[in-house]
């Protein structure tokens, strides 16, 4: 039997061990809740850190990321910011935030593009109107010009013509630009007459010189006449407006193995290697054309040669600086769009500067008629030949209108005397107290020997005048007008004459 003394010594020990046990425990679970405590502490911090660092990046984001990304849709050199935080690029922060910006730029194209397509839309019918109304201006000036003979009349008609022109290219190209077509269908017309009527759609067409060199009787096909003149009349406004007033623009028309060039060099200021990189993106036609990429206001030269180039598979290149210090722009037209006219049934306009192997053909009858020349008898003066200067073929009526024909013009008095026809019949018989010429100091002269006519003939009535005719003469008389009036460079050149009626392509 257990006595109490050990039942207490063993209670109290029990006790004592408990309490140790108890002690324990709550040592560590204090030691837990300290450590917790202070793990709380620092994910916290942590989590604040964190917190500030996103915060920090979304206002860097607000501030400055957007607003780049969206600048640099309309300037492309423009460079985004990066993210804030050297250590957020690759984290999931910084793969959200590029999420955003990526969405950002997709919306704001489409948004673009459609308020963009919604103003091009609007503009193409405007623009529609304009054209419509200015081509019936056109005919109304034109049936004038036809109709009435008095030069002063027809120098202000023609002024307000060319006025009128001007007007329809801007129109035009404002049109091209958003889409439209070109506005109108020509006929196969001779290259040069291309050249010369894009020329003639200017302010300053003076001032361009144009060198032929083609072949004569290369021509475009009908569906690439008008856009040959719109992109060369936008080619000659650049180089007319970035060069000085009193220089020159050179146009040089060659053949090349591809088919034809239409280079255009001035002495402007040139342009800078961005520039022209960036006039070279718009003339390709490869990149979509939004009106709010082109500047305010609007310059819509370059864009609408690249809407032409792309539609009607032609080729310009502005990426070479000219020899005489400014741009040289190459337009190049390929084989499948030239094609061939008679020349002797539809010659180029009057106008239009004639081909340097037309003269070169015209000498050729010349040298072998001096080959071919037969010895003279002794003491006689041998006749030179002497080569035909080429003359500009202008169509001139028969009976033309008193004072409507410049200086400068020959007038048409009757037919050429026959130089091959013999020399003893139709002879004019010296006047009476006149010697004859063949008998000055023994020396052979020529005389003068005209067609006997009969005594009863009727005399042949004037035709009447054609509208062709009538507007060949009214174009003579504005250029004599223009050239008599306008004052002479002595460092210039004289410049080829253009047709202001603005037509001639044609």
């Amino acid at each position: 039997m257990i006595e109490l003394p050990e039942l207490v010594a063993g209670g109290l020990a029990a006790g004592t061990l408990t309490a140790l046990a108890l002690g324990g425990s709550l040592l560590r679970s204090r030691r837990q809740k300290a450590a917790l405590r202070a793990e709380v502490t620092e994910l916290r911090a942590r989590l604040e850190g964190t917190e500030g660092a996103f915060v920090t990046e979304v206002e860097h984001l607000a501030a400055r990321r957007m607003p780049a990304a969206a600048a640099q849709l309309a300037h492309p050199h423009l460079r985004v910011p990066g993210p804030a935080g050297q250590h957020t690029p690759g984290t999931p922060t910084g793969i959200a935030l590029e999420y955003v910006l990526t969405a950002l730029r997709e919306e704001l194209t489409a948004q673009r593009t459609r308020i963009d397509a919604a103003a091009q839309a609007g503009l193409r019918g405007a623009t529609r109107e304009i054209q419509a109304a200015l081509y019936r201006l056109q005919d109304a000036l034109r049936g004038l010009q036809q109709r009435y003979d008095d030069p002063e009349l027809a120098q202000t008609l023609f002024a307000l013509d060319h006025e009128n022109e001007q007007s329809l290219r801007r129109a035009q190209v404002a049109a091209v630009v958003c889409g439209a077509w070109v506005g109108l269908a020509r006929e196969e017309s001779h290259v040069v007459d291309a050249v010369t009527g894009g020329q003639a759609r200017l302010s300053g067409y003076h001032r361009v010189r144009v060198n032929n060199h083609l072949e004569p009787g290369t021509a475009l096909v009908s569906h690439a006449v008008e856009p040959v003149a719109i992109i060369v009349a936008e080619l000659l406004d650049n180089a007319l407006r970035h060069s000085a007033p009193d220089t020159d623009v050179v146009v040089d028309l060659e053949h090349v193995h591809h088919g034809v060039c239409v280079t255009v060099d001035d002495a402007g200021l040139g342009m800078t290697h961005d520039e022209r990189a960036r006039a070279q993106r718009l003339v390709a036609g490869s990149d979509p054309i939004l009106l709010t990429d082109l500047g305010d206001p609007p310059r819509m030269g370059l864009a609408a040669i690249g809407q032409l180039t792309r539609q009607f598979d032609l080729n310009v290149d502005v990426s070479s600086p000219s020899p005489y210090g400014g741009v040289r722009a190459v337009l190049r037209v390929d084989s499948h769009l030239l094609g061939r006219i008679d020349p002797g049934k539809r010659p180029p306009s009057a106008s239009a500067p004639r081909s340097t192997r037309e003269r070169a053909v015209r000498r050729e009858p010349v040298r072998e008629a001096a080959g071919r020349a037969t010895p003279v008898r002794a003491g006689a003066v041998p006749e030179v030949p002497v080569p035909e200067v080429p003359v500009p073929e202008v169509p001139v009526p028969e009976t033309p209108a008193p004072g409507i024909m410049p200086a400068g013009f020959p007038a048409v008095a009757g037919p050429a005397p026959d130089r091959a026809g013999p020399t003893d019949e139709h002879e004019r018989t010296p006047a009476p107290g006149r010697e004859d010429p063949g008998d000055l100091a023994g020396l052979p002269r020529r005389r003068r020997r005209t067609q006997a006519a009969a005594p009863d003939a009727p005399q042949p009535q004037p035709a009447a005048r054609r509208p062709e005719e009538a507007a060949a003469a009214l174009a003579a008389l504005q250029y004599g007008t223009a050239a008599a009036r306008a004052p002479k460079r002595a460092s210039a050149p004289e410049p080829q004459r253009t047709d202001d009626e603005g037509g001639a392509a044609g």
